[in-house]
């Protein structure tokens, strides 16, 4: 059968789903939440929980990757944000969270991040990061990564990451900018790269071949971002995965054995989204607003990404989000409200424990049902 609807005589489109639509289906096997694995790897790197920090200055700095490190996590650091343009962006960040007029608060962002990016300061950053023993990742976006590669790497990232609203292995630009080669610039670097996003089976094929580690799956579905009102773009989290993750196998096929990861980034405000996104095959999840809400989380009470101080174009807002309780409560718990927002990873194990699995791939595997609202 079909999944395309007629949307008039002139057009058709394929019909996706979001989270909110599927559920995990339980099996006939139960096990103990404790004999439940929620580690998993990417190249040489083990991790105890499959949680990415986003590289959003409301998410992370130096201090709360470490902490997530600490966790069994990966905290991943914007290295173009307030942290490597200003040598105090703590006190900044504590008066940005002061002004709580919106176009008050957008205009200070731009002038904030207006400031030029410091190499040294990427160095220091990545560096504090480092000295600590956990994994480091460092995150550009396309149009910034060939200018500060070379300083990321020599500063030690584990690491690197490309994330944009989307990223695509072709690119055109206009004349005099040349654009990022992704397949000869991550066959030069000495470390694994994950990429993102995508949301299309294709656009994450194109970009498994280019030789990433990971893929990333998401465009503006946060929830600090507008890209579905300014753009009329849209990519539901969980069709998009399950796209992915397909393109994830038939790769595997493709290359003879090369597992690229799948992770999800964008739309996950719930310990329940995490789950979901697991089923529909995420190997791991990159979580913005989730860890925002984090009483030590750097935003203080606020979230927002790059693009809600866009220039031209803001395809983001900085939006308040309730400080639920300190990162490792939210991750490990105990959790004191029921609403999905806190022992993500408590939820997560859960989850798999009253379904039967024991391990993350498995749980991939686990059966879900649509049903509509």
């Amino acid at each position: 059968m079909s999944n395309e609807i007629e949307i008039g005589r002139g057009k058709r489109a394929r019909r996706v789903y979001t989270f909110d639509e599927i559920g995990v289906v339980p099996t006939r096997r139960t096990r103990d939440p404790e004999l439940v694995s929620t580690a998993w790897s990417i190249d040489a790197f083990h991790f105890d929980i499959p949680v990415l920090g986003a590289p959003m200055d409301s998410v992370m700095s130096p201090e709360s990757a470490i902490a997530l490190g600490k966790l069994g996590g990966l905290g991943v650091l914007n290295l173009e944000g307030l942290w490597t343009r200003h040598d105090d962006p703590e006190t900044l960040l504590a008066d940005l969270a002061k002004i709580t007029d919106e176009a008050a608060a957008l205009q200070r962002m731009r002038e904030l991040y207006s400031a030029p990016i410091k190499p040294e300061l990427i160095r220091d950053r990545v560096g504090q990061i480092r000295d600590s023993g956990v994994t480091v990742a460092g995150a550009l976006s396309p149009h910034r990564t060939a200018e500060f590669t070379e300083t990321v790497v020599k500063a030690g990232v584990d690491m690197f990451v490309i994330r944009g609203n989307t990223v695509s292995a072709e690119h055109v630009s206009r004349e005099g900018r040349e654009p990022l080669n992704l397949k000869q610039f991550i066959y030069e670097l000495d470390v694994p790269v994950i990429v993102g996003g995508a949301a299309t089976y294709q656009s994450a094929l194109h970009l498994m071949r280019t030789g990433a580690a990971g893929v990333l799956v998401g465009f503006g579905g946060g929830a600090s971002s507008t890209t579905r009102a300014t753009l009329g773009i849209r990519a539901p989290m969980a069709s998009a995965i399950a796209d992915v993750a397909g393109a994830r196998s038939d790769y595997l096929d493709e290359s003879g054995g090369r597992y690229v990861h799948v992770i999800a980034d964008g739309g996950l405000g719930t310990s329940g989204d995490m789950i979901k996104a697991v089923a529909c095959g995420a190997d791991a999840v990159m979580l913005g607003g989730a860890l925002a809400k984090a009483s030590d989380a750097p935003g203080r009470g606020w979230h927002w990404g790059q693009e809600a101080h866009h220039e031209e174009l803001p395809r983001g807002r900085r939006v308040p989000v309730d400080q639920v309780a300190p990162l490792t409560e939210i991750l490990n718990g105990p959790a004191n409200v029921a609403d999905g927002s806190a022992n993500l990873v408590g939820a997560l194990r859960r989850a798999m424990a009253t379904t039967g699995y024991s391990e993350l791939k498995e749980f991939q595997r686990v059966g879900l049902v649509y049903a509509e609202r």
